[in-house]
């Protein structure tokens, strides 16, 4: 039986509830964003009209001001855009209980066997006819026989259409994208691929997974196979948790970076957060991720392996901290840094001790890694926390504008 996979995407979503909380919002430039008063101000959503003027999601509030200086900016709403991406997810379990989120505002729906073969067209029409009466808020569905196509096709008519992409048209459909249209292929992913002549989603299914995993390794032959319809992941039942692969934490500052001694303060302060959730799931990281995102808007990222694995949120921000430094060459000023804790495993995985360890002051870091940990969580975070972070590093206080990745679907 053909799979039929359904990919839901809220059109403008922050932006559309934001209206619907104040409908003298409608007909005009809205955009959803952080501090206005604080450099750290960025876009995080933006309506039809705003993006129609030029306004980019993750530009500075100040930028966006003089694409569009008659653009309306409003504070975000967390709560309510929960409250409204909950509505919306019981429209969709009338239809099936086979639906995975890909942020707020974005489900993947499996109707097979919910159905008729040939039906997803008319479930999908139905769907966003109900979400649109019931909530006031439109939404764009792509209809396929995978979860990657689906989504592809739900960028096809926005706002408020339904794309089909099937195995008999998806090459005359999805083939002729840029490859930067494909899930999980980034700018970094994107360029490299240009380098040798791949700027096509066909082009990218008509080179060999060979060739594709020899520049990215297993990621590679994942993206080759997406490309060709062979993607064969499963829509997670509601409810289910993937394995967490990664833990990461992810700031845009009040102010650029500007040097080492900054970028050292915010890493330190992002890895308590990642220690912290370390220890609660009972994992340690063989490895460190560094993301940074300049004041051109550019991204580079960089990793490396530990020489053993680690909990400590000080041992993850020295290597953080090491692995920037080595790499980075500050060519531009530094908007927004992200460090993750990569390549996980069980707490209690052995760990080879190198000929130069002291074992015995790991094990007191250790000690007072979890006692520090412990207060944090019985009196709150800022009940301890190092000398060093008492000034200004130039993080939001409220912590709002948090960089969160999705896990990817391949192994």
């Amino acid at each position: 039986m053909e799979r039929i996979i359904l990919h839901s995407d809220l059109n403008s979503f922050y932006a559309s509830v934001e209206m619907l909380l104040d409908p003298k919002l409608r007909g005009k430039a809205v955009a959803v964003a952080g501090s206005t008063e604080n450099r750290h101000g960025i876009i995080l959503a933006k309506s039809e009209l705003a993006k129609k003027a030029g306004v980019r999601t993750g530009s500075a509030t100040w930028e966006a001001l003089r694409a569009c200086p008659e653009l309306i900016l409003v504070p975000p709403q967390y709560e309510q855009y929960l409250r409204f991406s909950k509505l919306v997810r019981e429209i969709y379990s009338r239809y099936t209980n086979r639906i995975e989120s890909f942020g707020m505002d974005e489900n993947w729906l499996d109707l097979t066997g919910c159905v008729e073969e040939g039906q997803g067209r008319a479930a999908a029409d139905k769907i966003r006819q109900t979400v649109k009466e019931e909530l006031g808020l439109t939404v764009s569905v792509g209809v396929s026989f995978n979860k990657v196509f689906a989504k592809l096709g739900s960028d096809f008519k926005k706002p408020d259409g339904t794309t089909v992409i099937g195995r008999e048209d998806f090459k005359e459909k999805i083939w002729p994208l840029p490859v930067s249209e494909l899930l999980y292929v980034g700018r970094a992913t994107a360029r490299l691929l240009g380098r040798y002549g791949i700027r096509t989603i066909g082009g990218l299914a008509q080179s060999t997974p060979e060739f594709l995993k020899q520049l990215f390794g297993v990621v590679g032959s994942g993206l080759w196979k997406y490309a060709n319809g062979l993607d064969e992941s499963r829509v997670m039942p509601e409810g289910w948790e993937m394995p967490i692969k990664s833990i990461g934490h992810g700031i845009t500052c009040t102010s650029d970076l500007v040097n080492n001694d900054e970028v050292w303060l915010v890493l330190l302060e992002l890895s308590q957060e990642i220690g912290h959730k370390l220890l609660k799931n009972g994992l340690s990281a063989r490895g460190v991720q560094i993301t940074v995102r300049d004041n051109r808007l550019a991204v580079k990222q960089y990793q490396c392996q530990m020489p053993t694995h680690s909990q400590s949120p000080m041992e993850i921000a020295t290597w953080g901290f090491k692995l920037f430094k080595n790499n980075y060459d500050w060519h531009t000023y530094i908007r927004t840094i992200t460090i993750r804790a990569i390549n996980l495993v069980e707490a209690g995985t052995p760990r080879q001790i190198t000929l130069f360890e002291n074992e015995e002051q790991k094990e007191k870091r250790r000690r007072l890694d979890r006692t520090v940990d412990e207060i944090r969580a019985r009196f709150g975070k800022r009940a301890i926390f190092n000398a060093s972070l008492m000034g200004d590093i130039k993080m939001p206080v409220d912590g709002r504008d948090l960089v969160v990745m999705p896990n990817i679907m391949f192994q």
